[in-house]
């Protein structure tokens, strides 16, 4: 009898490889190989006359508008673009402990107990028992909700529960990583039977019509575990943040295939679960009091959101003989751009000090129009001159110092002035002869270089000076 084929196969990248080795060829990665069967290869010689021929059409036509199933927490429904399409695979990736299950079963509970439109919806657990599940929906309030609770792991018998004429509208598999297939010769958890697990769930929800949405594990970096194949086999990849010290989750679109990308959703963690922000820039600037050196007010916009976060700084005299740089929230690569664009361009002598660089409230920035607030609160905490407290700031610097001009300008100054502001700090306008955009009643200051912005600030206590007013 024939031996079985076997290979080893990466589990960061999926590469297989014909022996085991300590470090893959592929990624880099050390003790990353694992023994799985090999799998056959297809048949070869597959031409013409051996496959039915496809209908081509024009990309002109009508085309029908993608129902929703609306779960009634609109930061959810604002993610997934409007609400959950049937017969679509969601993907949610997060840290242990951040809220995925939580959330997804706030979400099946909500759709289960839609007052005049409820819908059938089923929790699959592979990694907790029904009674932990039960604990949980108890302290959520959800408990009488009439969600259908199950614990397996077995693909087979989950695919055969669900392959019926009726299906349940909303099925919650928590988590891919725990299921597995009898068919396949390796563990749980593996290339293989992710990809192969979640490949049997997607197949059968879009054949019968329901929605399916996977909890995924994420690797030491941040990346959901398994095989990449598995974000481009789903229809949405979301993702959870958030840091364990702060009360505040973002919910994060990084694909879909039926709405925007870049979405995020505001949640608060609470005794009772999760509970939606609807207005997260006066949550995140709850505690902005007053005018305070080093720290400057960004108008940001994640998504189609526009957002107002306070950015933190400290220069500190350093000891040691290479600065400390300790940036949360923020690109570190980008704050280093910043530090040579002012000691360069501007002669401010920061480089030397120790840098603290923080984004109030845990939320992650990564648009570039952040960089002109980095530098108000660096300068303002270098020269321990406070900005006005009613100022908002927004720009992306140059490497020459020229601050150039960023999108949804309008929208940025509408939200600070729906918030009390009175002034920004703004790149100037393109083109000369064009009208500005509505700027929400502010006082607009046009900033076109960083020397001007350092020279709002002075390191001289006797010559105060500061862009407007504080606040009342």
């Amino acid at each position: 009898m024939a031996r079985a084929q076997t290979q080893y196969v990466c589990q960061q990248c999926g590469a297989a490889h014909p022996k085991w080795a300590g470090r893959c060829d592929a990624c880099g990665g050390w003790n990353t190989l694992v023994e799985e069967a090999a799998r056959a290869l297809p048949p070869k010689g597959l031409g013409p006359g051996k496959g039915r021929g496809l209908a081509f059409v024009g990309l002109a036509g009508a085309a029908d508008a993608t129902p929703r199933r609306l779960t009634g927490i609109a930061e959810f429904d604002r993610v997934c673009g409007g609400g959950l399409v049937a017969g679509s695979a969601l993907l949610v990736g997060g840290d242990p402990g951040i809220g995925k299950s939580t959330v997804l079963l706030q979400v099946a509970a909500a759709l289960a107990g839609k007052a005049g439109g409820a819908f059938d919806c089923a929790y699959i657990s592979g990694e907790e028992s029904i009674d932990q599940v039960r604990l949980r929906a108890t302290r959520l309030g959800v408990a009488d909700t009439p969600v259908k609770l199950a614990a397996a792991t077995n693909v087979r018998d989950i695919v055969a529960t669900l392959d019926r004429a009726d299906p349940p509208a909303i099925v919650v598999v928590d988590s891919i990583q725990t299921m597995f297939l009898d068919t396949l010769d390796s563990a749980p958890g593996t290339v293989a039977q992710v990809r192969a697990s979640a490949q049997e769930l997607i197949r059968l929800a879009k054949a019968r019509g329901f929605t399916v949405m996977l909890v995924g594990h994420v690797t030491k970096e941040g990346l959901i575990a398994g095989p990449r194949v598995l974000e481009h086999m789903v229809d949405t990849v979301l993702y959870f943040e958030g840091e364990r010290g702060h009360q505040f989750r973002i919910l994060r679109a990084v694909k879909n295939r039926f709405g925007p990308t870049d979405e995020i959703g505001v949640f608060e963690m609470t005794d009772a679960g999760l509970a939606e922000v609807p207005n997260p820039s006066a949550l995140f600037l709850a505690d902005h009091r007053g005018p305070i050196s080093g720290a400057a007010v960004f108008a940001g916009v994640e998504g189609t959101r526009p957002m107002l976060v306070e950015i933190q700084a400290l220069v500190a005299p350093s000891t040691l003989g290479t600065p400390r740089r300790a940036v949360v929230g923020w690109d570190g690569n980008r704050l280093a751009m910043v530090l040579a664009v002012l000691e360069a361009r501007c002669g401010v002598a920061i480089g030397a000090n120790d840098i603290y660089l923080s984004v109030a409230g845990g939320l992650r920035i990564a648009e570039p129009a952040a960089d002109l607030a980095v530098a108000a609160a660096l300068i303002s905490a270098l020269t321990q001159e406070p900005m006005a407290a009613d100022t908002v700031v927004f720009g992306e610097i140059g490497l020459s110092g020229e601050i150039r001009p960023v999108g949804q300008a309008e929208a940025r100054l509408k939200e600070a002035g729906k918030l009390g502001f009175a002034a920004a700090l703004v790149p100037p306008r393109r083109g000369r002869g064009k009208e500005r955009p509505s700027d929400g009643g502010l006082k607009i200051r046009e900033i076109g270089h960083l020397r001007e912005l350092v020279a709002l600030f002075d390191a001289s206590p006797r010559r105060p000076q500061r862009l407007g007013g504080g606040r009342p």
